[in-house]
């Protein structure tokens, strides 16, 4: 079977996966960290106390920091495999999307104190639709014979 062609478009689809699910990763880094400083400047216009935040975090059980890695790393690798052409860049997304969805679940279970604006609302549903796009872009690319 020939390769078929790289779209241009590939490219561009990749490098912007890997920037946004690097700011995922970033942020991943920063709360597990517990950096003050970085959480200061993520909530400063949310009304709650960096302190509050953190201790939400700390209070994670493993298996939801471990749901929650899943779904950071995930889209991270599928953002790699899909620059590198890969058919297992579909693989990883859905792995993503797993993370995603039990963290969610546990978020929405547990949620943070004093967090009563829409943004993480709107943050959510803006990860949720990207995470859909990736992986539908991951199967058809898989299925063009773009991901090999």
């Amino acid at each position: 079977m020939d390769k078929a062609e790289t779209p241009w478009h590939l490219w561009v689809v990749g490098l912007l996966a890997l920037l946004w699910n690097g700011f995922g990763a970033n942020d991943y880094l920063q709360t597990q960290r517990g950096n003050a400083e970085y959480i200061d400047a993520m909530t400063e216009n949310l009304g709650v106390a960096t302190e509050t935040v953190l201790a939400y975090y700390d209070s994670f059980p493993a298996w939801a920091d471990a749901f929650w890695a899943i779904g950071v790393w995930g889209a991270v690798l599928g953002s790699i495999l899909l620059l590198l052409r890969s058919r297992f860049a579909f693989h990883a997304f859905l792995a993503s999307l797993a993370g995603l969805v039990v963290t969610t679940i546990y978020q929405f279970g547990n949620p943070m104190p004093a967090m009563n604006t829409v943004m993480p609302f709107v943050m959510m549903g803006v990860i949720y639709l990207l995470t859909f796009a990736l992986i539908y872009y991951a199967k058809r690319m898989t299925a063009r014979g773009v991901l090999r």
